[in-house]
């Protein structure tokens, strides 16, 4: 009976590889309840100290394994898991939406503050924005997540933004999706030219809020 090769794709190594991608992702999914207990925790104790809610409402996924391995084939990236867990960062994603855009650097800094959290990588789309007018602060930040085999460290990309910013991404998302990425110069300066007005709107609000109610946080 002819054995198969070390390359050949047996039913138990499939099965196996299945498994070692189910716990991979695991680790993503427990990293993802850490960090957003953490936000939970905040959102509550401002309401109860402050009677203020600074976050609109919370999003957060973890890449399906089809979203991952398209990534990892578009960036280059060697299919074994060491490679992926060092190279891709966004397999875990959280979207804090809040109301203004000092509530966003306020929960940023509350959240990347905390001694069992460390911060890998930050990129402030606020303080200067992608030229299509695209504004957010990204964090990609480490949480311990402790297994039975141990403390594994996880890395989740938390993405702050206001109501407004929120809008204008979804938009230009399925603007961009619409036209496959090859968007009419038309639109994009028309998108370029609503961030603008969004961000006027922010600030204006925020002016707004603290003429009628001070600093919430104070």
């Amino acid at each position: 009976m002819a054995t198969a090769g070390p390359g050949h794709l047996t039913p138990d190594r499939i099965r196996e590889a299945r498994k070692d991608v189910q716990r991979f992702l695991l680790h993503y999914e427990f990293g993802l309840r850490e960090i957003g207990t953490k936000i939970e925790i905040l959102r509550d104790e401002f309401l109860e100290l402050h009677d203020y809610n600074p976050i609109e409402h919370v999003t957060s996924r973890v890449k399906s394994p089809e979203s991952l391995l398209d990534k990892v084939a578009r960036k280059g990236i060697g299919r074994d898991l060491d490679s992926i867990r060092e190279a891709v960062t966004d397999i875990a994603g959280v979207r804090v939406t809040c109301s203004f855009t000092s509530d966003v650097y306020r929960l940023f800094n509350l959240l990347t503050q905390q001694d069992d959290i460390a911060v890998r990588s930050v990129k402030d789309y606020i303080a200067n924005p992608k030229p299509n007018g695209y504004t957010s602060l990204h964090a990609v930040v480490e949480v311990p997540v402790f297994l039975s085999s141990g403390p594994v460290s996880v890395p989740v990309e938390v993405q702050f933004r206001t109501i407004a910013m929120d809008f204008w991404a979804s938009l230009e998302h399925k603007i961009h999706y619409k036209y496959a990425g090859d968007v009419p110069e038309r639109l994009t300066e028309e998108l370029r030219s609503a961030a603008d007005t969004a961000a006027a709107l922010d600030s204006q609000m925020a002016r707004l809020h603290r003429e009628i109610h001070g600093d919430p946080a104070s």
